[in-house]
């Protein structure tokens, strides 16, 4: 407690002391940041290059009311534009559901896309001569992801189904086979709970139609019982064990086939994509029949032929983690990351060839952790983005080097990108626009904007945050970020907000987009803003 209030008196210190200093403002307009502004904001994301680079694909997430309630809801639209810059973002989804998750075909004649159908995602084809999108799955338990094979000819989705209809699903499970590992409901010998009873829902009965009368009261939603670790998220609780299986269709609409099942069991995969020559497919989970996968912390790399069968590990060790496979475009290597199962561990980037094992692998140092691993086209770069010093910049590491060269800056992030021959696209948030598109030649140098859906940001007078830095008890450099009241004046002292977010592995500062608005928002309204990351936290935490 000592140790907080000391932190927090030689913030303040530094805080007033620094107010002295001139002013300075980002500013390109004078009105001042209101709380329906939030309303404005739109977000681009998941940005996917064309083959040969000249299109891209994204989506833009908008803040709109909400019909049914009186609220407002997040609606997700597909956007397209080319990215020689001469023309503009071209709205292709319309939908009230909205549309996500765009894939671009190897030929760049379509783009496969997930809108929800009655509640259920599923995926739709939408030609890019013209015409409308047409619907390829109907699938009762959703589609998502959709991975085109090379060819062109199939395409992977995910389904998520929870373990009561996997248990009873004829197609799924037409043994109707249980888990070999123990489900560890209180009361039970291992998984009997799991067996279908015939007996009758009962109050007043045996113990057998007890269980029957209580399971019906779980399967109608009227209880919750709770058998699993992580049950909790920031907003709700979940006792349902759910599970991602892969099917592969064909992505001709016309053909009647019905779409194949390619992982089986009670296992937990999270990712799956074909080899370059659609030849095989490689898959990130945990596949272990003895092994609770709510327990189980290891995550393999799997490798397995196109059907399904002779599914092995590529890489796989105990108390290892092993994440975000991703092939190099001639099939060749595979890079990924690596680390202990502990939760505050910085994985380590890795390649190694697709044939090879782990005693070929070649580790590429960088103390971040690393997100959207993207190959080069010639194999020479690894591009990836990271937290870092407030922002999230854009990095590509030297395959031969092993050199890590930084291509963008620590006061903005980089949210979504792709790679694609010698053009860079990637979406940005910046204290001067929350969110916009951007294309640049394949080492950053030469950058230009393409979109403008925050043009409103222009007519608004901003408060710039001015990086400080301090050393704590543990002789650490920690490093905050000081915003002035946007209507600042030289001599009037001012309230101060101290914010303190993410730790211990987590990090807030101005390349962070969903803090945008709160910060301008709280400098409008006549407050000071100190912003600290995570170094500080943990240090409370352990002196509090």
């Amino acid at each position: 407690m000592v140790q907080t209030k000391k932190i927090m008196q030689k913030l303040t210190s530094l805080f007033f002391s620094f107010l002295i200093v001139q002013i300075s403002f980002a500013q390109k307009g004078n009105d001042l940041i209101k709380v329906t502004d939030m309303l404005k904001i739109k977000t681009v994301g998941a940005v996917t290059l064309s083959t040969d680079g000249n299109k891209a694909a994204f989506i833009v997430t908008s803040i709109e009311p909400d019909d049914t309630k009186t609220d407002y809801r997040f609606v997700t639209q597909i956007h397209m534009i080319n990215t020689d810059g001469s023309s503009l973002p071209k709205q292709l989804t319309s939908s009230k559901d909205g549309s996500s998750q765009p894939a671009w075909s190897p030929d760049g004649k379509q783009l496969a896309f997930v809108r929800t159908v009655d509640s259920k995602p599923q995926i739709f084809l939408l030609p890019m001569d013209g015409g409308e999108a047409t619907q390829l799955t109907r699938s009762k338990y959703g589609a998502s992801n959709p991975k085109w094979s090379p060819d062109g000819k199939q395409i992977l989705y995910a389904s998520g189904i929870t373990l009561a209809d996997l248990l009873k699903d004829s197609i799924l499970n037409p043994t109707h086979a249980i888990p070999e590992w123990s489900f560890e409901k209180p009361g039970f010998n291992k998984n009997e709970n799991l067996k279908f009873s015939s007996a009758k829902p009962n109050p007043d009965g045996n113990m057998e139609e007890i269980r029957t009368y209580l399971a019906k009261d779980e399967i109608d939603k009227k209880a919750k019982v709770l058998t699993k670790l992580n049950f909790q998220d920031e907003s709700n609780v979940s006792s349902e064990s759910n599970f991602t299986q892969y099917f592969i269709v064909n992505s001709n609409t016309q053909d009647s086939s019905k779409p194949k099942l390619i992982t089986k069991g009670f296992y937990r995969f999270n990712n799956i994509d074909f080899t370059p020559n659609g030849k095989q497919l490689i898959i990130s989970g945990y596949v272990d029949s003895t092994q609770n996968p709510d327990r189980a912390l290891e995550n393999q790399i799997l490798v397995a032929n196109t059907d399904g069968s002779n599914l092995h590990p590529l890489l796989s060790k105990q108390n290892t983690n092993y994440n975000n496979a991703k092939l190099s475009p001639s099939g060749k290597w595979v890079a990924f990351q690596y680390g202990s199962t502990g939760f505050v561990e910085v994985p380590q980037l890795a390649i190694m060839p697709l044939n090879g094992s782990s005693k070929d692998m070649i580790t590429i140092p960088f103390d971040r952790s690393k997100g959207n691993i993207t190959w080069s086209n010639d194999e020479k770069y690894i591009y990836f983005s990271a937290q870092s010093n407030g922002g999230q910049p854009l990095y590509r590491a030297n395959v031969s080097t092993k050199n890590i060269e930084q291509l963008s800056d620590f006061n903005s992030g980089i949210l979504s990108f792709d790679v694609a021959g010698s053009k860079i696209v990637f979406s940005k948030t910046e204290v001067i626009n929350p969110s916009e598109l951007y294309v640049a030649d394949a080492s950053m140098k030469s950058v230009k904007l393409i979109s403008h859906f925050n043009g409103w940001v222009k007519e608004k007078k901003l408060s710039v945050p001015e990086k400080q830095t301090f050393v704590n008890s543990k002789g650490l450099t920690v490093e905050y970020w000081v915003m002035k009241p946007t209507n600042y004046s030289t001599g009037k002292k001012y309230p101060l907000l101290l914010e303190i977010h993410g730790g211990p592995s987590a990090m807030w500062g101005p390349g962070e987009a969903s803090m945008w608005h709160e910060y301008q928002f709280f400098c409008s309204k006549g407050y000071g803003v100190v912003i600290v990351i995570q170094e500080v936290r943990v240090d409370m935490e352990r002196n509090f």
